[in-house]
């Protein structure tokens, strides 16, 4: 039996991309090619590296291509290596990379670590994407609420919702919602799982209407103890829950409802990779669209 590639070793992604140089033949190499057609003149060219700038220009017209136009990279001062080596950070982490993690490694101010870290998850929000899951022929889907941050008190409802949907086998879908009520957790369900799907809950009263709408539905009562009735549990999400808010207040401490559906699709990319450790960095560095005006 085959072993499961790895992510790269540090010094492996170190000896790959040495230098800015590296990293930017590298973006211009997977975004658009050395030689392709060039936009302007509609020539099949070579595109030659301009010194001194993060651009390329054709051999017949000039015309130039700038790789990191439409990417995280795109008007920052902050050397590619260094973007690179953050992407490389939240592919080997388990728990999340905080900012004052990335300032102390790569020498940068806070208010620029952070930056990076944010346009970093949004961008593997972006890569990881959103498939709806299960269908009649899919994998059973744990669906089940989590709450984050406020305060826990009676009267007071200031913790932010997440929805949470796993397809056994499968993916995961995580979202933050306006709130618990029904009017928001069902349409997040209807877009995200596929109709005719078998779905597991737990008692709550909102996913009472699952078999009404589709669903072949069996639930748990967790306030009776109840975690698992054949087929029927959440186990694999409450597990996700788990390993989530471990990491967010072992590595964030907290994190605003501002930002949270960043943080929820750092962990969602991780965790839909998890048995693909070494596509994690190469799907990073190999996503990027081209601009639109470039095509």
């Amino acid at each position: 039996m085959s072993k499961t590639p790895k992510l790269p070793t540090l010094k492996q992604f170190l000896e790959r991309f040495p230098t800015d140089d590296e990293c930017l033949d590298h973006l211009m190499a997977t975004r658009y090619g050395k030689r392709h057609v060039c936009a302007k003149c509609s020539k099949e060219a070579n595109f030659h590296r301009v010194q001194r700038r993060r651009c390329y220009e054709c051999d017949f017209c000039g015309y130039q291509v700038y790789p990191t136009a439409g990417t995280p990279f795109e008007n920052t001062r902050t050397s590619l290596r260094d973007w690179f080596t953050v992407m490389f950070m939240f592919c080997a982490s388990r728990n999340g990379v905080s900012a004052k993690e990335v300032q102390r490694t790569i020498g940068v101010t806070y208010k620029t670590a952070w930056r990076m870290c944010n346009l970093v998850r949004q961008y593997m929000g972006y890569v990881d994407g959103d498939t709806p899951l299960g269908g009649r022929d899919g994998g059973i889907v744990e669906i089940d609420k989590a709450f984050f941050g406020g305060y826990d008190k009676q009267g007071h409802d200031d913790k932010a919702v997440v929805i949470g949907m796993i397809e056994r086998g499968g993916d995961t879908v995580t979202k933050v919602l306006r709130s618990k009520r029904g009017k928001h957790v069902l349409p997040a369900i209807f877009k995200w799982v596929k109709d005719g799907s078998r779905v597991s809950t737990d008692e709550a009263h909102v996913f009472g209407v699952l078999a009404e709408n589709g669903y072949m539905h069996g639930t748990v009562n967790h306030r009776d103890g109840e975690y698992v009735k054949g087929a029927v549990h959440t186990n694999n999400l409450e597990a996700y829950w788990s390993h989530l808010k471990r990491s967010i207040a072992g590595t964030y401490v907290s994190v605003s409802p501002k930002w949270l559906q960043t943080y929820l699709w750092e962990f969602e990319f991780r965790q839909n990779l998890r048995k693909q450790p070494h596509l994690m960095l190469e799907l990073l560095l190999q996503a990027f669209p081209r601009p639109r005006g470039d095509v």
